[in-house]
């Protein structure tokens, strides 16, 4: 896979897709939002900011403030590829979010997508 492309995306236009996914399924962008704080550690602010400027979605990740350690404990498959599996750590990163945000989507209650 090229990875290269995937980092080299627009992380607004990203983000959005995230959201209509979620909002599809009866969930909220604010959802989407914690969801995104607490994989990364940037603030609400920080991430409005993200949103407004242009930003690949690799150096959103490669920025984020501060990785929560719990993130680690996200496990399963996304699009075929267990994500614990993936070797390439930043693209590992951006599959822990395309996880938490299906089990968003798929309606599993916030506590147990933020491994509280």
């Amino acid at each position: 896979m090229d990875y290269e492309k995937v980092y080299q995306m627009d992380f607004a236009k990203i983000y959005h897709l995230l959201v209509g996914k979620a909002e599809k399924k009866g969930r909220t962008r604010q959802e989407v939002d914690e969801v995104i704080r607490w994989l990364t550690g940037y603030g609400q602010a920080e991430l409005e900011e993200m949103l407004a400027k242009q930003l690949t979605y690799g150096d959103f990740f490669r920025n984020a403030p501060n990785p929560n350690e719990n993130r680690k404990l996200i496990k399963g498959v996304v699009c075929g590829v267990r994500v614990e599996a993936i070797e390439e750590p930043l693209m590992r990163e951006i599959r822990y979010l395309d996880k938490l945000v299906d089990e968003l989507a798929k309606g599993k209650a916030m506590e147990k997508i933020l491994r509280k």
